[in-house]
């Protein structure tokens, strides 16, 4: 066997692909790094909101310049202080008389945001696509231990996303880490307004919950049971559709399975994980519980918005 043949990199089975589009995914890339910001007419006049009416100090900055400065501050990895003085010199450099959010302000500010996920999804059913990822996150305690010289204990929450079969980012959810990925599920499903026509997980999502929520509305279930699984014998349409996926291994192997129900469609959530931290990092820089799900939210729009720029489009080109 050639050494070609015998990779575990690249598997003499797997299909090869070849990009279709190189120059139009080029210039989308280059835009990526393009750093020229501007601010909109729009945006200007509602930086400062209008009176709430009531008593006291009113605010001096819209949510819609706090998450302006919060979305920089991701996107160029700065800490808040320098966050305020980016933004600052972004203001002074276009010539407007508005004031950046100080430091003190973006924090306390990032813990009542209530942004919305923007994605670019096409119209129609879409192909629903689930996965998780751990995000490391430094709190009180890790702090305090590594400031007298013990070693802290890292501390991780997990990011639940469903992504359509483009790769864009459809719903999001964050959670502490010993949340089970099923059961996230449901509230994943809220956030999107459209039809699902298929949901593809992978092994965590083989629960029958999930088979019940899916197939009474049409959609089709692609989840790999577990390699010790059997058939249920049950006579509900759930029980029906994971015996057949569980016959149909057993028939043709798992590999197999894969190539006839397009479960390698997996990849794009994996692959939105791979971007999030190559791009943004693999860590929360929050500290508050609720600055933290605005932080996860943001740099969803964030990998929207880069994907919106420009995609690679492949084609098959045989194995």
């Amino acid at each position: 066997m050639s050494a070609a043949k015998s990779s575990l990199v690249h598997p003499s089975y797997k299909t090869k692909y070849r990009v279709t589009n190189w120059r139009e995914y080029e210039a989308g890339l280059r835009d990526r790094g393009d750093v020229t910001i501007w601010f909109s007419e729009e945006a200007i006049q509602a930086w400062a909101p209008s009176p709430n009416g009531r008593r006291g100090g009113q605010r001096r900055y819209s949510d819609l310049a706090i998450e302006t400065a919060l979305t920089l501050r991701l996107v160029f990895h700065l800490p808040l202080r320098q966050a305020e003085g980016f933004v600052g010199s972004l203001l002074r450099l276009m010539g407007l008389d508005l004031a950046a959010p100080d430091h003190t302000t973006l924090s306390r500010r990032a813990k009542q945001l209530d942004i919305a996920l923007r994605s670019h999804s096409p119209a129609g059913p879409i192909h629903l696509i689930v996965d998780s990822t751990g995000l490391e996150v430094v709190g009180q305690g890790q702090w305090a231990a590594a400031k007298h010289g013990k070693r802290g204990t890292r501390g991780w929450r997990k990011l639940h996303v469903g992504v359509d079969a483009c790769g864009v980012i459809v719903a999001e959810l964050l959670t502490d880490s010993r949340t089970d990925d099923a059961a996230v599920v449901p509230e994943l499903v809220e956030q999107i307004e459209g039809e699902i026509e298929r949901f593809t997980g992978d092994g965590a999502y083989d629960k029958r919950a999930i088979y019940a929520a899916f197939i009474p509305r049409g959609a089709t279930v692609v989840v790999p049971p577990s390699r010790t699984a059997i058939e249920s014998g049950g006579d509900t349409p759930a029980d029906q559709a994971r015996d057949v996926a569980v016959r149909r291994i057993r028939e043709v192997g798992r590999r197999q399975w894969r190539k006839e129900t397009g479960h390698h469609l997996q990849a794009r959530a994996e692959n939105t994980f791979f971007r999030y931290k190559r791009l943004l990092g693999g860590r929360l820089r929050a500290r508050d519980p609720d600055a933290r799900r605005v932080e996860a939210r943001l740099a969803c729009n964030i990998l929207n918005r880069m994907l919106e720029l420009g995609a690679a489009r492949s084609c098959s080109v045989g194995a």
